[in-house]
């Protein structure tokens, strides 16, 4: 599988069966070569016109399974949901 084979699949949230988006980026360690995170752009600002502040970077470790379409994630959306540092 290609990372951008990743970015073509939507991510949910397996506690409660939201819908979180679509991988945008990943985090990987440099040294290592491993994926240590996937991000998913957040909820845009208004209406989703004007960009986005908050992202979900989600640990590789938090993800259960890696499907045909879908990414299934066990997080608590809290937790991962992040500040834009761009």
């Amino acid at each position: 599988m290609r990372i951008y084979d990743l970015k073509q699949k939507e991510v949910i949230n397996e506690c409660d069966c939201k819908r979180l988006g679509y991988v945008n980026d990943i985090l990987f360690n440099e040294c290592t070569g491993c994926i240590e995170a996937i991000i998913v752009p957040g909820i845009g600002k208004i209406c989703g016109i004007f960009g986005r502040d908050t992202e979900y970077i989600i640990p590789f470790k938090c993800i259960c399974q890696i499907g045909n379409d879908i990414i299934l994630v066990k997080v608590c959306e809290e937790d991962v949901l992040k500040k834009c540092k761009y």
